[in-house]
């Protein structure tokens, strides 16, 4: 059925005027279930379809170029929505640079393991329960944690079907499954919450419930007597949850659209030396079992491994077909798509190298710094670098975890902290498509009290 479709609204796009198409048609279904101390919060089930469909007509100027989306399946509603975007799009203004890629060959015998068929069986009461249990785990650990935000486990399952009018047709499914708990913990004056999270591909991947709730239940309470810190500069060390933060605010800088729009401060270094030679950050399209995996990017083009950085220095950019055409590159199958937008250049799994090191050696090379656990607000400017972000850690003397700190604000710019990173931890942690180790800074300002 998808197929048919498919090749409908193609065929009839194309009968209304447009050179180019292409369509994509999204199935879900997901199941969301809370519980929040021994009452069942919520459960959420839903089932959901769309499509979405890019019209191009060409002209003597470009191709003019029109995106619309429909839940909407039937014949008669799919007819309307592919002739009104043929008429959208011949009221658009044409651009040189737009168009769909020059098709190329999928490894289709490719297994990125995206998908267990056996975890379809897993019920709502079953989702029910592992909340219940991680829950359990947390108020269990220690009788400080005196309430909870909630524990949750969640599935998704979703269908992708994409086709174009150069000959591509591709399919795939995945799965996305997470645990995740957030406990509160009270010791006098002081309360504080933490989380901790699992997510993977299939279940048998993911950490268990106990352990999820052992670990949020232990982050909480580690912050507990919070203070505040002198403003002062120090080194700075990020956990694996802080850093990946970090490397989002680098992934935002080196997508393509970024780069031609001139608002990425790595706009001009391709080639250069960006930073310390230890740190390497790699984007690959077809990880196994990867948050971010896929056989095709959302242009239909193979998705692949893309070495960005390199010992420090800047190879590559995250590209889709209109962005490389811009900048007179080539895509790095790196297209990302809903159905209601057109593509845009964004990371697929992207994560730094680990490094040989212990977190514990990295804290212990430190006399006096930082070691952050939660970073707040969103204060990087990815035109200049400037980085400001609120945090909140553990305070480090004399290479040794001393006491729990907040309300502080960390203070830098991009290019130089990546020049300054002096240390990388052997922790790589996936929570997501972005994953990072422990890093270290070898200086950045640390405001506090005054």
């Amino acid at each position: 059925m998808s197929v048919d479709i498919l090749e409908m609204v193609l065929s009839r796009a194309q009968k209304a005027g447009a050179a180019q198409v292409d369509a994509l048609l999204i199935r879900s279904n997901a199941i969301e279930t809370r519980v929040r101390k021994d009452e069942i919060d919520f459960v959420k089930q839903s089932s959901e379809r769309s499509l979405g469909l890019r019209a191009m007509i060409e002209t003597r100027d470009g191709i003019c170029t029109a995106v619309t989306s429909t839940s909407d399946l039937s014949t008669d509603s799919l007819i309307d929505l592919v002739d009104a975007t043929a008429n959208l799009a011949k009221a658009t203004a044409p651009d040189p640079f737009a168009g769909l890629p020059q098709k190329e060959v999928i490894d289709d015998n490719a297994n990125l393991e995206l998908f267990d068929e056996n975890d379809l069986s897993f019920s709502v009461d079953n989702h029910i329960e592992e909340a219940r249990t991680a829950e359990l785990a947390a108020r269990n650990h220690d009788d400080r944690i005196s309430n909870s935000e909630g524990s949750e486990s969640s599935a998704e399952f979703l269908e992708i079907h994409y086709a174009n009018s150069k000959d591509f047709f591709g399919t795939f499914s995945s799965a996305r499954h997470s645990l995740f708990s957030m406990p509160i913990a009270k010791e006098n004056d002081s309360m504080q919450t933490d989380f901790w999270a699992t997510t993977a591909r299939k279940r048998s991947a993911l950490e268990n419930a106990e352990l999820v709730g052992r670990r949020a239940a232990e982050r909480a309470i580690r912050r507990l007597g919070a203070v505040k810190v002198p403003t002062c500069e120090v080194p700075v060390i990020f956990d694996p949850l802080t850093s990946r933060s970090i490397l989002s605010h680098v992934a935002t800088c080196v997508t393509g659209s970024a780069v031609y729009r001139k608002t990425s401060f790595l706009a001009d270094k391709l080639g250069d030396n960006i930073a310390n030679s230890l740190l390497t950050i790699i984007d690959d399209g077809r990880l196994k079992a990867g948050l971010g995996s896929r056989p095709f990017d959302g242009e239909g083009l193979p998705t692949r491994r893309t070495m960005i950085v390199e010992k420090g220095r800047l190879n590559s950019f995250l590209l889709d077909a209109y962005s490389a055409k811009k900048l007179n590159l080539t895509s790095t199958g790196s297209a990302s798509r809903s159905a209601s937008s057109r593509p845009s250049p964004a990371p697929s799994n992207i994560w730094i190298e680990p490094g040989e090191l212990p977190p514990e050696k990295l804290i212990s090379e430190v006399g006096n710094g930082l070691y952050v656990t939660s970073l707040f607000g969103h204060g990087f400017n990815p035109t200049t670098g400037d980085f400001s972000r609120g945090a909140a850690g553990l305070w480090i003397s004399e290479g040794e975890i001393s006491h729990p700190v907040e309300e502080i604000t960390i203070a830098g710019n991009l290019s130089k902290m990546l020049l300054s990173v002096d240390g990388i931890g052997n922790d790589l942690l996936w929570q997501g498509n972005v994953a990072a180790p422990t890093i270290r800074i070898a200086e950045m300002t640390v405001a506090g009290e005054s």
